[in-house]
């Protein structure tokens, strides 16, 4: 089967050619985890998981290593994290606290959208300066210093731009575009407007840091997936992907710092973005009021239909997040279930067709095309493979629970939801806990692994 991907860099869709056919390897810039994460972090999340499915489908699940990392350091969080800090112990420990909490809200959530666990998860407070071999944000930045392509200014170390030539080649705009958009902060100790920050002072009474060559400080923020991909995958891999308003500054100079460390004409062979997301029409914004979490939008439906709702624009298109498309999505996934209700799912083949859709640069209209075939067709075992695979398969939704109440079935899903976080995290307690709460609400679950090693949960009714 043959892949086909829009390149980013080229321009182009493209044909995959892997690096090593025994060891795929895509980076995605994953969530800031200050706060719980809102609709528009969902959508590279699903993107990505359903690219991780397929690749790993073609090349074998042992083959295929995805890495989508957590960024638990950054002004926002160091705010939020001193504000709440009480000296009891070190502010970096209390980033930690405060990560700690909002990424099990994260995993919580994903979980519910039937999002498969990644192969790493490194979050980039363990990739500053850790004191062993392994590539570093500091091991990082003392290289480019090194090698001229960085330098100490007034406690900070900035890239030197104009070091590297080809700079601006993946967002391809003028100078005077990228200073624009970069917001670039005016600083007497630059060499070049268009240099970035890589390492700088933090306060000791206020915010958070780690020793290093230049003194107390913290990373900026571009070093960081520079670092941690570097570490798991090495100088040049696969794919990178993410959200295109990463394109330009935070790709831009990703490419930059590694190819400056490791001396290769480019970071990663293939570069993905998906599109912006908007509500009803109009930017999310917390001023418009239009501002809806992951969590708040699962009050009021279930993970596969947000999940449908995320897959059925094409990725890299705009998509407009509306309640008319939640309630088609709704009844597209009722209606594939009737078709299949009451059938003893059998293990089976995956419809060659939607394969085929999927490797055309994920074609998701020509995938929903041929389930709609397939439920028409009566070819009950080919529906169900292909919905496991692409994560839309959850029967439980559309028989038992039907004689709950919505408001019951939402309460439901949360407990299920932060059972599924409590086991994943060890927490098992809690885990116990929210069983025992469970089996009280008349509940009866089953629990169980995905293809990863992930802890899932189903339930039903007791009858």
């Amino acid at each position: 089967m043959k892949l086909k991907l829009y390149n980013t860099l080229t321009r182009t869709k493209e044909q995959f050619t892997p690096l090593d056919d025994k060891n795929i390897r895509m980076y995605v810039c994953g969530p800031t985890v200050y706060d719980h994460a809102h609709i528009g972090n969902a959508r590279p999340v699903i993107v990505f998981d359903m690219l991780f499915r397929l690749l790993r489908h073609i090349y074998g699940e042992s083959h295929v290593t995805y890495a989508r990392n957590i960024t638990d350091v950054d002004d926002k969080i160091n705010k939020r994290a001193f504000e709440r800090w009480t000296k009891k112990q070190p502010l970096v420990q209390e980033i930690r606290s405060l990560t700690d909490s909002t990424l099990k809200q994260f995993h919580a959530d994903i979980d519910a959208l039937g999002v498969l666990r990644p192969t790493h998860e490194p979050r980039a407070t363990d990739y500053i300066a850790r004191g062993d071999t392994t590539l570093d944000m500091v091991k990082l930045i003392m290289r480019l210093v090194e090698k001229g392509n960085a330098y100490e200014a007034e406690g900070h170390v900035l890239f030197s731009v104009a070091s590297m030539p080809e700079y601006g080649g993946l967002s391809r705009r003028p100078k005077d575009d990228m200073i624009a958009g970069a917001r670039v902060e005016v600083a007497p100790y630059k060499r070049d407007p268009m240099d970035f920050v890589l390492w700088k002072p933090s306060n000791l009474e206020t915010e958070p840091g780690w020793d290093s060559p230049w003194g107390y400080g913290r990373p900026g923020w571009h070093i960081e997936c520079s670092a941690m991909s570097g570490a798991l995958f090495g100088d040049v891999f696969d794919i990178h992907g993410g959200g295109l308003d990463l394109i330009f500054p935070h790709h831009e100079n990703e490419i930059a710092q590694s190819c400056c460390y490791w001396d290769v004409p480019k970071m990663a062979n293939i570069w993905m973005h998906n599109g912006f997301l908007q509500v009803e029409g109009e930017k999310m914004s917390k001023s418009t009021g239009n501002f809806v979490t992951i969590n708040e939008v699962l009050k009021d439906w279930s993970g596969d239909v947000i999940r449908l709702n995320m897959l059925k624009t094409h990725y890299r298109q705009p998509i407009d997040w509306t309640v008319k498309g939640l309630e088609e999505c709704d009844s597209m996934l009722r209606n594939w279930h009737q078709a299949i209700e009451n059938h003893d799912a059998k293990e089976g083949e995956i419809n060659t067709a939607i394969i085929s859709s999927l490797s055309d640069d994920l074609n998701m209209a020509q995938v929903f095309a041929e389930l709609h075939a397939l439920a028409k067709t009566g070819n009950k075992n080919q529906l169900i493979t292909s919905l496991k695979f692409l994560g839309l398969y959850k029967p439980e939704i559309y028989s038992e629970k039907e004689t709950l109440m919505p408001e019951q079935n939402q309460k439901i899903e949360i407990l299920i939801a932060d059972r599924i976080a409590a086991r994943a995290s060890k927490n098992f307690a809690e885990s116990d806990r929210l069983r025992d709460q469970l089996i009280a609400l008349g509940i009866e679950i089953q629990d169980g692994k995905d293809a990863t090693g992930a802890p899932t949960t189903t339930w039903k009714v007791k009858g």
